[in-house]
């Protein structure tokens, strides 16, 4: 199978979502405590996979929507 731009972007861009929304969110709720590194690694394993999928159900539905809010604007 050769791999397309569609299936990898949403992977890329879910991870570095991910990467910096469970790193913010950690230090928010918790500040730097001594295993933050940790805590962070185990809330960014668990949250790419999830923002993976939700960015593949997301993108289409945006695509939609920006589709119509420029129709709607032009005319």
């Amino acid at each position: 199978m050769k791999l397309k731009p569609q299936y990898i972007q949403p992977v890329i861009m879910a991870g570095i979502m991910a990467f910096l929304m469970t790193g913010f969110i950690t230090w928010l709720n918790l500040g730097i405590p001594a295993n933050f590194l940790f805590l962070w690694a185990r809330a960014f394993i668990i949250a790419w996979p999830l923002a993976a999928l939700a960015a593949y159900i997301a993108i289409p539905v945006a695509q939609r929507l920006t589709k119509k809010i420029i129709a709607a604007l032009g005319s």
